[in-house]
């Protein structure tokens, strides 16, 4: 059954691969293709691929963009869903809708980080090594949503380790753990990692 959304200029409803689009003003119905309506909304909040990237290694940033695409009737699984692209990293499927950039698994993402950054890795001991292995593989199945902190910790492989005190402890503390997720977020969404 299609669902109905609200937002600031109007009304939009999904059904199937093609969206129908109410103005403002109530009087005009017009129908749009999903993708391009999607990839529309995508360019109204960010104007380049270089911008997109710039938000999105910021969690706060990209938490941002997809609130408002949200808004919109546009979320992550709707798109994959929507597109047939479940495999894909949301931003490699917003830039490919958007900016018809090349489009990216998550684990491929994931294994150009784990190929091209070894010296990242090569920084922290076993344990804390095996911790972010595995936040890289629950990023690969399930997208980024899986490396938000301290709630990952709590569920397996991950709470394996320990609470999320015990956890922070082989980073040197709560502030290396998060500086370590960031900096694997970074990696993730580097330019040269998307190539």
């Amino acid at each position: 059954m299609p669902r109905k959304f609200y937002f600031d200029e109007g009304s939009v409803e999904i059904s199937a691969h093609l969206v129908y689009e109410l103005d403002p003003d109530g009087r005009v119905l017009r129908m749009v293709r999903f993708t391009d309506y999607t990839a529309d909304k995508v360019r109204t909040l960010v104007p380049s691929a270089a911008d997109l990237r710039a938000a999105w290694v910021d969690p706060e940033r990209r938490q941002l963009i997809l609130d408002a695409l949200e808004d919109r009737g546009l979320t992550p699984d709707t798109i994959a869903e929507q597109t047939g692209q479940a495999e894909a990293d949301t931003f490699d499927l917003l830039c490919h809708l958007a900016f018809n950039a090349p489009l990216r698994t998550r684990r491929e993402r994931a294994r150009r980080v784990e190929r091209e950054r070894a010296e990242f890795f090569a920084r922290y001991g076993p344990e804390a090594r095996q911790v972010l292995q595995e936040l890289l593989e629950k990023y690969a199945v399930y997208g980024v949503t899986q490396l938000r902190l301290p709630d990952v910790l709590k569920v397996p492989p991950l709470s394996a380790h320990g609470t999320s005190t015990e956890i922070a402890a082989v980073f040197g503390g709560r502030a290396g753990l998060m500086e370590a997720v960031v900096e694997l977020q970074g990696l993730l969404y580097a330019e040269d990692a998307a190539a």
